[in-house]
């Protein structure tokens, strides 16, 4: 198996999965853009102290994947049980 073959293989499952969970992606993303906006901050944090400025930024950062995994829980769950027995529902009656 070549690289690119196995790069492509690759990136077409990560693509697979991204759109069977949308909100991994949003939250990886949303964690990053947290991290990189809190580290750019970092200068001007005044007389904080540099634990107490990361602490802050790792709960934001974990805040937003917890909320983003919640999202993406109550998704799947809406997918499976309303959206599913509808559908089952809807085929039934034909």
């Amino acid at each position: 198996m070549s690289i690119v073959g196995y790069d492509q293989h690759e990136e077409s499952k990560f693509l697979r999965k991204a759109k069977e969970n949308p909100f991994v992606p949003i939250g990886m993303t949303g964690f990053f853009a947290i991290v990189a906006y809190r580290l750019l901050k970092l200068k001007h944090r005044g007389n904080m102290k540099m634990s107490v400025h990361l602490i802050h930024m790792r709960v934001a950062a974990q805040g937003f994947v917890v909320g983003a995994m919640t999202l993406g829980v109550l998704y799947s769950m809406y997918k499976d049980y309303v959206l599913k027995p509808a559908e089952a529902q809807k085929n039934s009656e034909k």
